[in-house]
This record gives C-alpha cells, sequence and structure tokens, in this order.
C-alpha cells in the first residue's frame, strides 16, 4: 500500500510540474523527472524490499533520498523554497547543515536503525526525514530562482563539512571489523557476502557516492568564484575622471 501512495504522489508530482504555467527548459524537465525517479527507486522499487536483506541496499536508498534525488528536484524546479517568513534564520546553513547530519546519524544508530527495520511505519517516517532533510540540506547550494548565480566561498566551506558525518560512519561501518546492525546476521548470504562484508559494501558506498556529491558543486562553486572575483574587482575599481586625466598630461 505504502508503495502504491509514493507512485501515485509522484505521479502527481511529475504532472503538476509538466503542466505548470511556464516553459521550462528541456534540461531541468530531465533532470527533475530523475529526481522524482530517484525517489521511486528508494521508496516503492523492488530496491525497497532488498534493504531488508542487503544494508548496501539499505544504504542506496539513504543516498538516493537525502543526497541524490533531493539535489535533482532542487536543480529541475528551483522554485522549490521552503516558504518560511523568516527564511533567512530558518534555512541558514548551519540549521541546513545541522538538520542534514541529525537526521542521517539518529536513524543510524543501532536501536534506532533496528526498530525502523522491525516498523513499516516508522520506516516510512524514515524516509520522509531523510527527503525532507535532503531538500534542506541543498537550500544553500542550490538556487531557488532561475538565473544568474555567482557561489560564496561559504558554499565551499558548507560542503566540505557536510562530508565529515558521512565520512566518520561511513569509516566506521567500513572499519569496525564487526557487524553492527544485527538483524542482518539472520539474513543467508547474498551474492557470496556475508554481513560483515556487506556492511564493508555499503561503508565504501556511502563514502564514495557523497564524496563525489559534494565535490562537484564545491568545483563548480569553486569555478564561479574564480571566474567572477576578477570582473568584481575591476568593477569596483573607479574610473579616472576628465581632471584627473587633464592633470596628468
Amino acid at each position: 500500500m505504502a508503495t502504491v501512495a509514493v507512485t501515485a504522489a509522484l505521479i502527481l508530482a511529475a504532472l503538476f510540474y509538466l503542466r505548470g504555467a511556464r516553459p521550462i527548459p528541456r534540461w531541468r524537465v530531465a533532470v527533475f523527472l530523475t529526481g522524482l525517479f530517484s525517489i521511486w527507486l528508494a521508496s516503492a522499487s523492488p530496491l525497497a524490499m532488498l534493504d531488508e536483506h542487503l544494508l548496501t541496499a539499505h544504504m542506496v536508498q539513504h543516498l538516493l533520498l537525502l543526497t541524490i534525488g533531493p539535489a535533482l528536484i532542487l536543480l529541475g524546479y528551483p522554485a522549490i523554497a521552503f516558504r518560511i517568513p523568516d527564511r533567512g534564520l530558518v534555512l541558514h546553513p548551519l540549521i541546513c547543515w545541522s538538520g542534514a547530519a541529525a537526521v542521517l546519524i539518529a536513524w543510524h544508530i543501532p536501536a534506532v536503525f533496528a526498530a525502523a527495520f522491525h516498523s513499516m511505519a516508522l520506516h516510512t517516517i524514515e524516509h520522509a526525514t531523510f527527503f525532507a532533510a535532503g531538500l534542506l540540506f541543498w537550500q544553500p547550494v542550490i538556487p531557488s530562482r532561475p538565473g544568474p548565480y555567482h557561489a560564496q566561498w561559504t558554499v565551499v566551506l558548507y560542503l566540505f563539512a557536510a562530508t565529515l558525518p558521512c565520512d566518520i560512519l561511513s569509516a566506521f561501518l567500513a572499519f569496525c571489523g564487526r557487524v553492527v546492525y544485527p538483524v542482518y546476521l539472520n539474513m543467508p548470504p547474498h551474492f557470496f557476502a556475508s554481513a560483515l562484508e556487506d556492511q564493508q559494501c555499503a561503508g565504501a558506498l556511502m563514502w564514495t557516492v557523497v564524496t563525489l556529491a559534494y565535490l562537484i558543486p564545491a568545483v563548480l562553486a569553486t569555478m564561479s568564484l574564480l571566474s567572477y572575483e576578477p570582473s568584481r574587482t575591476s568593477a569596483s575599481t573607479p574610473a579616472a575622471s576628465p581632471a584627473s586625466n587633464a592633470a596628468s598630461t
């Protein structure tokens, strides 16, 4: 039932997007629909059932819901923004970073993880909070309106800081040497991988995907900064007045 509801909601979102009054560039359409497809893969596809057997599949879900899907949706439909009166406070980078980090860490605490594993309702809440945290996290990075965009150095620092909780968690899963989530100990080996090997694969996958997902926009932001600063400096230099020109001659 939950998969049907998610699929229906995503189809309605796609139809609402495509029937918008304003013309939308084709690349934004492709990116937005890919984002919706990512959410469907994580929540309503056969992958959603495979997460009960493999921690790697569970990690793929989290990466799609928290990192990839929300970024693509915001890129494809930049008008999506939380319409909150005091947006400057609520969507402050520190709030956005803290919210995403808290969601990531909280749902990977073994006791919380096990509770969500055995409860469909709690598992649904988990997915919803991951998606909401992803939308919140990308707000300081992706502009809310189409048009010229000039990044700030804080964006680069923000993306670097965002890798820290992910790196700590992924390193712990990959190198701790024991199975952190006992619910997978009772599962038969899949793809000739034990529960510990599956966990190590999940940690390595998380580190790789998160690094790339944050490195790419950080590089683009840096390129934007380096190309924008010279023109800003030249524009801020006052032009010589005719009187000064005459004095120099």
